[in-house]
């Protein structure tokens, strides 16, 4: 008797849970100590999924030069990487949503592996052009950012997406430092062998740690007003439908806007750090890692704690004023010490935006269609990567390196005096 009122018992502590779990927009069907686990599997997949990209990204001007590429011919060979994750973002998005997080994590892996096959193999202009097409898949953050909005509450899911910002910093700094080592200890290919075995891996890490599905029971053939309704991966149809909800194309506007000057700057960095700061390679790849370290500190500790004792509406408005702020720092900078100051309330104003615009966003749609909506907000970086180099090198050529703090001061100035006056709906959309 005692048994059977002990499992009575749980039975309706389990009903209550996944009830409330339900509510929430939880997984009802992942316990507590699951869901924790399932999002360290999602961070150790996207640390690895960083460390191999950023492994290629530091060899990839040496290979394009060994093979007789120019400048010019590089930044061909960067637009169109740029393209095929802006094309791709939505799409993929859209794929998590149909068939799950793990497939979405599997998909974005294989093509990492494709891709870094395809690149081993690129002894010619062409095979290194051909090298970049399956970048239109290669969406690890937003298939990791996808399982975590699976399995959290709306108020966890702002701490936990911030420390995504671990593995970003993880990522620069152990794979700057790896692809440099092998490629000049080992060969220039070696880093892409890396990055093949490791995307295989991934591939298995997921298959292995991440269930099949993620989302509530309750998503499962939604059809309710509001919820997706097209069979088709890539619409613009959808696109609007999820830009119609409360607050969405506000909360979008001032993302893709605040971030957009200092994304300029960062592409034009390479050639501002050699001409404007005089730093050799290496010194470069000091500052990277530094800028990785800060990533770690304010993404890993901060952006979490800040967003416990907030609202999310006071740390958007606050990432924007702090924006403004380092506009005018980097106004009137003259050296790489100034920046490196500069650089404290930059990458904080950078992590916060990017996580709390995130978290709203997601929030703000009904649950099956969160995918979808990170795949957009995936699609904002690809996007400045595709335009950036035209009005960054106009910019940097007419105006110099002033320029983009005060393009970054005036922009955050409009958008944060925006923020004061609207009065943006964030509603918390239910599944």
């Amino acid at each position: 008797v005692s048994t059977m009122n002990a499992k009575n018992s749980t039975e309706g502590e389990e009903e209550a849970s996944g009830m409330r779990n339900e509510t929430l927009g939880e997984s009802g069907s992942l316990g507590e100590v699951k869901r924790g686990q399932v999002i360290r599997v999602a961070y150790v997949i996207a640390a690895l999924d960083l460390t191999f990209l950023f492994m290629q990204m530091g060899i990839m001007p040496y290979l394009a030069k060994s093979l007789g590429l120019d400048s010019v011919g590089f930044g061909y060979l960067q637009t169109i990487f740029g393209v095929m994750q802006l094309v791709g973002g939505y799409i993929f998005g859209r794929f998590a949503d149909r068939f799950g997080a793990r497939a979405a994590l599997i998909l974005s892996c294989a093509s990492g592996s494709v891709f870094f096959l395809l690149m081993s193999f690129s002894t010619s202009i062409p095979l290194l052009f051909l090298s970049r097409l399956p970048g239109v898949f290669m969406h690890g953050i937003p298939g990791a950012q996808k399982v975590i909005t699976d399995v959290t509450t709306p108020s966890q899911r702002a701490g936990a997406l911030g420390k995504l910002g671990l593995c970003f910093g993880v990522g620069i700094i152990a794979g700057s430092a790896l692809g440099g080592a092998l490629s000049t200890k080992v060969s220039i290919y070696a880093p892409t062998y890396v990055g093949l075995v490791g995307s295989l891996l991934n591939i298995l890490i997921a298959v292995v740690w991440i269930p099949s599905q993620t989302k509530p029971k309750s998503d499962h053939g939604e059809t309710e007003h509001g919820t997706s309704q097209s069979g088709s991966l890539f619409s613009i149809r959808e696109i609007l439908r999820l830009m119609k909800f409360p607050g969405v194309m506000e909360v979008f506007i001032v993302k893709v806007f605040a971030g957009l000057p200092i994304g300029l700057f960062m592409i034009m960095f390479s050639i501002i750090s050699m001409d404007f700061f005089g730093l050799e390679a290496v010194e470069s790849g000091y500052l990277m890692s530094y800028f990785g370290v800060l990533q770690m500190v304010v993404q890993g500790l901060v952006v979490g704690k800040l967003a416990r004792h907030c609202t999310e509406m006071t740390l958007l408005r606050l990432s924007v004023f702090v924006f403004a702020g380092v506009g005018l720092g980097m106004a009137l900078m003259r050296t790489v010490w100034h920046y490196c100051i500069i650089a404290v309330p930059l990458v904080f104003a950078f992590s916060m935006l990017a996580t709390i615009t995130d978290s709203i966003l997601t929030k703000a749609v009904p649950s099956s269609d969160t995918g979808a909506m990170l795949g957009i907000c995936a699609s904002v970086q690809p996007l400045t990567r595709t335009v950036g180099p035209t009005i960054g090198g106009v910019l940097y050529k007419q105006f110099g390196v002033s320029s983009f703090g005060y393009l970054l001061l005036m922009v955050n100035l409009g958008l944060f005096v925006y923020l004061l006056k609207s009065k943006i709906p964030l509603g918390e959309m239910k599944s």
